[in-house]
């Protein structure tokens, strides 16, 4: 399961991660940006069933293109059971579901509901 998570501030989303994480499922979270000191993802950096991985700023579908291909393609050797994404910005949303339906990625990424952190809670 793959969920892209965008909208407000990088502690928002990584909240609305957070609050979605199963600690017996194997998970990773792929966090655009850079690292806030208040992360509260990083504190659970070090569970077993955990890994949390930085990318440099930049759209995923553009700007970010390589990076993300090459993220992706690491992570795949041993898929998680969940992916978590977190976008600074929904402006290639569409752009960025399509990159992800890829032929090299159709077989290995089921598409979740987005979480909009934009919306009230």
């Amino acid at each position: 399961m793959t969920t892209l998570v965008y909208g407000r501030s990088s502690k928002e989303r990584e909240q609305a991660i957070a609050s979605q994480l199963n600690k017996n499922i194997n998970t990773v979270v792929i966090l655009e940006g850079i690292a806030d000191s208040s992360s509260m993802l990083a504190s659970i950096e070090e569970q077993k069933n955990f890994q949390l991985i930085r990318i440099a700023p930049g759209c995923p579908c553009c700007t970010g293109n390589l990076t993300m291909r090459v993220t992706l393609n690491r992570i795949l050797r041993q898929p998680p059971q969940a992916i978590y994404i977190s976008l600074a910005s929904n402006t290639h949303l569409e752009e960025i579901r399509k990159f992800l339906q890829d032929p090299q990625y159709i077989n290995l990424l089921y598409l979740a509901e987005d979480i909009n952190c934009e919306l009230p809670v």
